[in-house]
């Protein structure tokens, strides 16, 4: 007891030593309770965030990708010929809202529904999540980011059988790939298929997406025969091949630069996420690289192109050059995750020296007709692209590793079987499918129907 200024006495009580401890280790684990449900907060917290920002990604990534049917209808409405512009764009138009409707309904089951022995997928038809939340806002990014391929897939063979095809035969084959064909060579790459299961590396769809549309364009088009005057006979007994000149050129190049801009969605959120972490080549470290990597390819194989039929042709041939720019991109699809930025360079190049042969050999010996390049374009560039990994790979231990970076010809014997395995598939289905439509309602326009601008 002690008294204070004013004379009041106040009582001191002094704590023991035992409850100092006690109050010590109350304290502490109030201190480390809050600590622990703040960190889970926080936790909780950056993990949402993460799954938003993927989520995000691929779905701009499918914005993007969209935007390339957008180029498709300008690249193949300037290399044909005026009168046949409308049909032509709207064919693109509408062969992305029936291959919309018909991969919902079943081409996403037999894509990545539960896998029958490694073939197709047999389960997720007409498939929609039930609930509204994280998880289904997930798939439907993810659908929409492959709903966008697939009418990748069917567009490329429109230039290809270009103005002589009948309207509803085009929709028909439209809706047969986009439900069946593409989603069963994606089902043994990208799903829980047999290729996948050997290691076959194919990031972006050099040849799940452009080789199947590829081989469909080649069998479509020379089912379909050439256009009228193509191929005619000269003074000296010996076929003749007669040119017919792309309507506007510029644009072409528009549509050509759209397609540019859209592969960087093509290739950049193939990663399907946009966040650090994944770990080794699905990191979103590398989409900067991904993206970099594409452009150089691209620009390849523009140059490459352009020299090549400048050397061959004595002039400079802007048909070639654009599509020697779309072969350094479908080249660079399998690989641009693996690849170094020195390696793009070679591969767009050499990308970019095929696609000038290829669209004389098959026009001037194999005698098809393709308008636009695109079975060069999209079947032999997204072959050499695809076997350009085994060749050039260097994902270590995450992924594919390539001949010149001591993996010997393992990988390019896996990915040399992942090409002829899809491309028997590809080619076999679609020659099934042309000559089923041309018996039962025929594919070609007749002469009458030929001068309609409206149709064909």
């Amino acid at each position: 007891m002690r008294k204070n200024r004013g004379g009041a006495s106040t009582r001191r009580f002094v704590l023991t030593e035992p409850c100092n401890r006690l109050n010590r280790v109350v304290l502490t684990l109030l201190f480390l309770c809050g600590g622990a449900a703040l960190f889970a907060q926080q936790t909780e917290t950056i993990e949402t965030l993460s799954f938003s920002l993927d989520a995000v990604w691929l779905f701009l990534g499918a914005i993007l990708v969209f935007i390339m049917q957008a180029g498709f209808a300008l690249v193949e409405t300037g290399f044909t010929r005026a009168r046949n512009a409308s049909t032509i764009t709207m064919k693109n138009v509408m062969d992305f809202c029936f291959s919309a409707v018909v991969y919902w309904a079943v081409g996403w089951g037999f894509m990545y529904g539960e896998s029958a022995g490694g073939f197709i997928g047999t389960s997720q038809f007409f498939h929609s999540p039930m609930t509204v939340d994280a998880e289904s806002g997930g798939f439907y990014s993810l659908w929409f980011f492959q709903v966008v391929f697939a009418a990748t897939a069917a567009t490329i063979v429109s230039g290809a059988m270009a103005e002589r095809t009948r309207f509803k035969s085009y929709l028909i084959y439209t809706c047969f790939i986009s439900a069946f064909i593409y989603p069963v060579s994606g089902h043994w790459v990208w799903g829980d298929g047999w290729l996948k299961k050997i290691g076959f590396h194919d990031f972006a769809g050099s040849t799940v997406v452009h080789s199947v549309g590829g081989w469909a364009a080649l069998i479509g088009a020379a089912a379909l025969g050439p256009r009228p005057g193509k191929y005619g006979k000269g003074e000296d007994g010996r076929v003749r091949v007669n040119a017919f000149p792309g309507r506007n050129i510029p644009l072409a190049a528009l549509g050509t630069l759209l397609l540019f801009f859209g592969w960087f969605g093509f290739n950049g959120a193939s990663t399907g996420i946009a966040t650090v972490g994944g770990g080794g080549i699905w990191s979103g470290l590398n989409i900067a690289r991904i993206c970099v990597v594409t452009t150089l390819s691209a620009a390849a194989g523009a140059i490459a192109a352009l020299v090549t039929s400048w050397i061959r042709f004595k002039k400079p041939h802007y048909f070639m050059a654009l599509n020697g720019l779309l072969a350094g991109l479908v080249g660079i699809t399998a690989s641009c995750a693996v690849v170094s930025p020195g390696a793009s360079i070679v591969i767009g190049f050499i990308a970019g020296i095929l696609v000038v042969f290829s669209i004389e050999f098959i026009d001037k010996t194999l005698k098809v007709d393709d308008p636009v390049g695109a079975s060069s374009v999209h079947l032999v560039c997204g072959i050499w692209g695809t076997l350009a990994v085994g060749i050039w790979g260097n994902a270590g231990d995450d992924g594919a590793l390539g001949l010149l970076h001591g993996g010997g010809f393992t990988q390019l014997g896996i990915q040399a079987l992942g090409v002829l395995a899809v491309g028997a598939w590809a080619a076999a289905a679609s020659l099934i499918m042309f000559l089923t439509i041309k018996a039962v309602i025929g594919l070609r326009v007749g002469a009458q129907e030929a001068g309609n601008s409206t149709i064909g």
